[in-house]
Parts: structure tokens; sequence; C-alpha cells
């Protein structure tokens, strides 16, 4: 069993910042790429931020150097900084770890964190 806990979410204010953490536990060997996705109200959920396990990164698009993501292995942690938020970043954002355990290579989700900007 994995466990993937997000934390951080919130209402703030465009323009404002927030910071989301996810952290895994459970059983697994190691965890490969960990990744922030999000979904607003009618769309697809779409990749936000990922980071491999040797620390290289990639964006959505629609990040535009506003987001950073993070991680520290030693906790199993994913982090993503945000700042300079818009409302159209109003979605829930989903943690995504991909771990290794007897078998191979698995994709464990969070439940969701609710990230919603409005004045």
């Amino acid at each position: 069993q994995v466990q993937v806990v997000e934390s951080g979410g919130g209402l703030v204010q465009p323009g404002g910042s927030l910071r989301l953490s996810c952290a895994a536990s459970g059983s697994f060997f190691s965890i490969n790429g960990m990744g922030w996705y999000r979904q607003a109200d009618g769309n697809q959920r779409e990749l936000v931020a990922h980071i491999s396990s040797n620390g290289n990164t990639n964006y959505g698009d629609f990040v535009k150097g506003r987001f950073t993501i993070s991680r520290d292995n030693a906790k199993n942690t994913v982090y993503l900084q945000m700042n300079s938020l818009k409302p159209e970043d109003t979605a829930v954002y989903y943690c995504n770890v991909e771990v290794e355990r007897v078998g191979g290579e698995y994709d464990s989700w969070g439940q969701g964190t609710q990230v919603t900007v409005s004045s």
C-alpha cells in the first residue's frame, strides 16, 4: 500500500502565493518521478509540473515561470511553490508519485487539494 497525502491548498487572492506539499509513505523501494496535476471543473486533468529522480523538471506551458517544483528525497515529499496566481489557476491539484514496488513501477495518486484564486 502506498499513501499519498497533499496539503497546502486554500483560498488566495489573485497575485498571491501558495505552497503545496505532498508526502508519500507505505511499502515501496524507491520513488522515481513526482508530479503535480490539476483539474478544473469541466476540464481534463493536466500536468502542472514534474520532477524526476535526478531533479530534472518540466512544467505545463501555462506555468510560464510562476511555479517551482522541488522534492526532498529524505522525506519522500514533493513541493509546488505557486506565485503570481491567477483566477484560471483555480482547480483541484493532485499529486502523483511513481514508486518502485515488487513487480515494477506504479503510479499512486493523492486525494487532491483545492486551490481557489479569487478576490
